[in-house]
């Protein structure tokens, strides 16, 4: 049986972690360096680092500081924000990136999929979907969440898969920082039709939380970030609990 992961995620805005609820209302919550050292002596599983408004900003993601943050982890590292092009992934993954998160250049342009599977190899390419469900629909949001498309969520994540992309990272943004738990019944839904991983994100909020998504939500990582970054839950003290509660974990 796979080891399910625990991922701590951090949002960029202007060189910080921020966090907000529903991609909105973003707070400071630290040093993104720090905290990506902190996570990985934790005994995270991975890390994701996001810049959030690269796109919207109409700029690449900040190199430098994934530099910074490559040199003190020694996990499996994610990076995303304004990727869009192959070259955009050579410069990240010389920076240190392990992998690479696209969206907005995924819906723009979905053939750029199968070219970075290609080039690098689906095992670098986690495609996110931001999700939002409107009358009983799950829809594609782009340009961190603030953009709807015509795309719906499951049908979007199967193309994905067909296109070669090795990971999705599934958020819900009507769970997003509510603390509330994760979207369960869509994360169900695309875990159980596809082939390739799903990692699961928007509502952490106790340990609970996570033994669910594992189990009903069928997930195989699950994502979080401000009740890491504000301490409310230690990833030793989570992985401890999912074991007793007979969730694979890493130890």
């Amino acid at each position: 049986m796979l080891t399910k992961r625990i991922i701590p995620c951090l949002d960029i805005k202007d060189g910080r972690t921020v966090k907000g609820v529903n991609f909105v209302e973003l707070r400071d919550a630290g040093d993104p360096v720090a905290l990506a050292k902190l996570y990985s002596e934790q005994g995270a599983d991975e890390l994701v680092f996001l810049d959030i408004t690269a796109t919207v900003d109409k700029r690449k993601t900040l190199v430098e500081l994934v530099t910074q943050v490559a040199k003190e982890v020694r996990i499996p590292f994610t990076v995303g924000g304004g990727i869009s092009s192959v070259q955009d992934v050579y410069a990240l993954l010389a920076a240190g990136a392990d992998k690479i998160s696209i969206n907005s250049a995924a819906v723009k342009n979905p053939q750029l999929i199968d070219e970075l599977a290609k080039e690098f190899g689906s095992q670098c390419v986690v495609v996110a979907i931001d999700s939002r469900c409107a009358d009983g629909i799950d829809w594609v949001y782009t340009h961190g969440g603030r953009t709807a498309t015509t795309l719906q969520s499951k049908a979007w994540a199967k193309e994905l898969a067909d296109r070669g992309a090795g990971e999705i990272l599934l958020t819900s943004m009507d769970h997003d920082g509510t603390k509330a738990g994760f979207a369960l019944e869509l994360t169900a839904a695309i875990s159980g039709a596809l082939p390739i991983p799903v990692i699961a994100s928007g509502g952490a909020g106790s340990m609970l939380h996570f033994k669910e998504v594992f189990t009903t939500g069928k997930a195989d990582a699950a994502l979080a970030a401000s009740i890491f970054h504000f301490k409310e839950i230690g990833i030793p003290e989570l992985k401890l609990y999912l074991d007793e509660e007979g969730v694979v974990v890493r130890k």
